[in-house]
C-alpha cells in the first residue's frame, strides 16, 4: 500500500455510510468458548391445550346427558329407556309412565342440574377472587346467611315462601360483606377470608339452631333443608330457581376474562387496566347470587363448590374462559348423579342428597387442606 492509506482490519465500523462491512465475528458476537447448548422446546400440558379443553367440553356434556337419562329411568318405578325419548319429544304420545317422567323425575333432574352448576361455579370464581384453594359457599359462611334468611321464612314467615331467593341472596350478600370486613387488612388475605368465614359461619349456624328450638312444631321441612336434598321437587322449583341461576351463569361467563387476568397478581391485572377490586365485589355478588339461588332450592348442600372446581382444573386447566363451562357441567352432572344414588341405595327409603355429597366431599376437603400445610 502506499503512504497515506489507513489500513483498516475487515470488521471494523466507521459509522453509517463509511462503506465498510461488518465480519462474521462481529456480526455474531465472539465464538463460544464452551459447548454449545441447544435451547429445549417449551411444552405445552395436554390440559391447557384449546383443543383438549373442547375435547373435555364434549365429554362433560356427554356425563351431563348420561345422568339425566339415569335420574329419569331409575327410581321405585322403572321408566323403559326406548320410551324415555318419546316423552320428552312426543306430546302425543300417552304412556303409562308419563305422569311419573313429566311431573317427578324430569324437574327433579332439572333442579339437579341448576344447583350443581350454580354451586361448582360460584365456588369457581370464589376460590379465584378470594385466591383461596379452599374457598367454597359454605366453608366460608355465603350459604349460611342463605340459610339463615330461608330458615326464617321457612318456619317463621311461611306466607311468604315465595320471597325465598330474594331473602337467601340478601343473607348471602350480608355474610359475604361481613366477611369481606373481617377479613380485609391491608388487603386480601386467604387465610383470614378462611377464617372469618369459618366464624361468621358459626355464629349463622348458631341463629339457625336457635329458630329450630323456638320453633320446634314446623322443623321437618327445615331439617332436610339443612342437609341439602332435591325431595319432592317440581316445575315451580324449576321456575324459581332457574331465572337467577341462568343470570348468575351468564354474568359468570362475562367475567371469565377478568377472572383470569385476576391469575397474574393485583399488581400486573392493575397495570394491564383491571379495576381489581371491582372484579372481585362484582364476581363475589355473581357468585353469591349462584349461592343464593341453590340454598333457596336444594338447602345447604355442601361440597360441590369446593371439589367440582378442584376437579375440573385436574382435568381442563385454570383457563376461566373454559374452567367455568366445565365446572357448571361436571356440578350438573355430579349433583344429579348423586341424587339418584341417593333415591337408589336404601330404596324405598330416600336419603337428601347432601348426605352422599357430604360423605364424597369431606375426605377430599381433608385432602386438600393436607396438600395445602405440606
Amino acid at each position: 500500500m502506499g503512504q497515506g492509506t489507513e489500513s483498516r482490519p475487515v470488521g471494523t465500523e466507521e459509522g453509517p455510510g463509511s462503506g465498510f462491512e461488518l465480519g462474521p465475528e462481529t456480526r455474531s458476537g465472539p465464538a463460544p468458548s464452551g459447548p454449545v447448548v441447544e435451547a429445549e422446546a417449551i411444552t405445552v400440558p395436554l390440559r391447557d391445550r384449546p383443543a383438549w379443553g373442547l375435547l373435555m367440553l364434549a365429554i362433560l356434556g356427554c356425563c351431563v346427558i348420561t345422568s339425566v337419562l339415569f335420574s329419569i329411568y331409575s327410581g321405585a318405578v322403572k321408566v323403559p329407556l326406548g320410551d324415555i325419548s318419546r316423552y320428552i319429544l312426543d306430546d302425543t304420545f300417552q304412556g303409562p309412565f308419563r305422569s311419573i317422567v313429566w311431573n317427578i323425575r324430569i324437574p327433579r333432574a332439572i333442579v339437579g342440574l341448576l344447583v350443581g352448576a350454580s354451586l361448582a361455579v360460584s365456588g369457581a370464581l370464589l376460590q379465584g377472587v378470594m385466591r383461596n384453594p379452599l374457598a367454597d359457599p359454605q366453608i366460608i359462611g355465603v350459604s349460611s346467611g342463605a340459610g339463615l334468611f330461608s330458615i326464617l321464612i321457612l318456619i317463621v314467615f311461611q306466607e311468604y315462601e315465595y320471597l325465598l331467593p330474594p331473602a337467601a341472596f340478601v343473607g348471602a350478600t350480608l355474610a359475604a360483606v361481613i366477611i369481606y370486613i373481617l377479613a380485609w387488612k391491608d388487603g386480601i388475605n386467604p387465610v383470614r377470608i378462611v377464617l372469618a368465614g369459618a366464624a361468621v359461619s358459626a355464629f349463622l349456624g348458631a341463629g339457625i339452631s336457635g329458630l329450630m328450638i323456638f320453633y320446634s312444631d314446623r322443623v321437618h321441612g327445615a331439617l332436610i333443608f339443612m342437609v341439602g336434598g332435591l325431595s319432592a321437587k317440581s316445575w315451580p322449583h324449576v321456575w324459581i330457581i332457574a331465572p337467577y341461576a341462568a343470570a348468575g351463569l351468564l354474568l359468570a361467563g362475562l367475567g371469565a376474562g377478568r377472572m383470569n387476568l385476576l391469575l397474574l397478581g393485583d399488581a400486573a391485572a392493575r397495570n394491564l387496566g383491571v379495576r381489581v377490586e371491582w372484579v372481585r365485589l362484582s364476581m363475589t355478588a355473581v357468585a353469591t347470587l349462584l349461592a343464593a339461588s341453590s340454598v333457596s332450592v336444594a338447602g345447604l348442600l355442601g361440597f360441590v363448590g369446593l371439589i367440582v372446581p378442584h376437579a375440573t382444573r385436574l382435568m381442563i386447566g385454570k383457563d376461566y374462559r373454559l374452567l367455568l363451562p366445565a365446572s357448571a357441567l361436571l356440578g350438573a352432572a355430579v349433583v344429579t348423579f348423586c341424587d339418584t344414588l341417593a333415591r337408589l341405595l336404601w330404596a324405598p327409603t330416600e336419603l337428601p342428597v347432601g348426605i352422599i355429597m357430604g360423605a364424597v366431599g369431606a375426605p377430599f376437603f381433608l385432602y386438600l387442606l393436607r396438600r395445602q400445610t405440606m
